[in-house]
């Protein structure tokens, strides 16, 4: 019997496609272009199973056109790419990869709120452009971040691993917001205050947003929102683009209603809104936040586990969809 045919959407780990095809009958697309819609679905005809990232698009309408289709396995943690319900209709089963970026991700948002409050990529960019003659008192003053208020809006894995690393390593007050409450002895161990998202608004010093992007939290943050919280507070966004209103918030910065912002994920990214590019207290990177070697390797491996888990009779880690496991085509790798 012919191994199961396994369609990689993108340029990985050469290692972890190496691993993949003793299970496989691997094509691999080893390109950071994303391939579009048509291109997707021309690839995956005949494929068993998907390797993909954050951009690749699987709706009904591809798997209506891809009915071999039994596996979509993710590297990334957010799923809002992939259509779950319909894939659990057509007994493919989803995975992606949680846990394994936690820390990394929250050490990236932490670094990029201290680079926002404390000006360092606009302190940096005067300094090599020559401006820099004397020193001053106030000479890009920003804002202190141990002592202070953290906010975070979405307490998941991310979020506590932030929120454990402001109020145990920088000794800040924690307040949160999350779709549901934590239990009392987290929160006793985070020292947190659970509290509406409008007060959270109102009250904190750096709000950091790590929430799941659904419709639900479309433009989660606008300007509204940003209309509440304090002229001297910033914002830190490293959930997914379309969470913020990206363009309330340049006007926000422009405008002075907040300090400072630092910014991981983009609406329509790779494409940034032209007015956050002008806005110089806007700190902003191109979706970064998990990207250390070790971190992306695990990662990749993650999601290679589920595929040869899930093809081998074996238990996925991190299935989604669990239920369509109990279907026929099992253990053919």
């Amino acid at each position: 019997m012919s191994p199961p045919r396994l369609l990689v959407t993108r340029r990985i780990f050469p290692e972890v496609v190496a691993r993949l095809q003793r299970h496989f009958d691997v094509r691999w697309h080893d390109s950071d272009m994303a391939l579009s819609a048509a291109q997707l679905r021309d690839q995956l005809q005949g494929c068993d199973a998907a390797f993909v990232a954050t951009t690749e698009r699987i709706d009904a309408v591809l798997l209506q056109a891809c009915p071999q289709l039994k596996a979509v396995c993710s590297m990334a943690v957010g799923v809002n790419n992939i259509d779950i319900e319909a894939c659990t209709a057509r007994g493919v089963m989803v995975s992606n990869a949680p846990d394994v970026l936690t820390e990394t991700t929250a050490d990236f948002g932490f670094a990029l709120m201290m680079a926002a409050a404390r000006r360092v990529p606009e302190s940096e960019r005067f300094l090599r452009a020559g401006q820099w003659t004397q020193w001053s008192m106030d000479l890009f003053a920003g804002a202190d971040i141990h002592g202070r208020t953290l906010g975070i809006l979405g307490m998941g894995r991310i979020g506590q691993a932030v929120a454990r690393r402001g109020v145990h390593g920088f000794g800040m007050s924690l307040l949160y917001h999350n779709r549901s409450r934590l239990a009392p002895e987290q929160e006793a161990a985070l020292k947190a205050e659970y509290v509406s998202k409008t007060e959270l608004l109102q009250r904190v010093d750096h709000l950091v947003i790590v929430v799941p992007y659904t419709p639900q939290t479309h433009h989660l943050v606008g300007a509204a929102e940003l209309a509440l919280m304090k002229p001297t507070a910033t914002l830190t966004n490293i959930a997914r683009g379309g969470v913020v209103d990206d363009a309330a918030l340049a006007r926000a910065l422009s405008e002075g209603q907040i300090a400072a912002a630092g910014i991981d994920v983009f609406e329509g990214e790779p494409k940034v809104h032209p007015d956050l590019l002008a806005a110089p207290k806007a700190v902003l990177t191109p979706h970064i936040a998990s990207a250390s070697l070790p971190t992306r390797l695990a990662m990749c491996n993650l999601a290679a586990d589920n595929l040869i888990a899930a093809f081998t009779g074996g238990q996925p880690p991190t299935a989604l969809n669990p239920q369509v496991l109990a279907l026929k085509w099992r253990g053919q790798a």
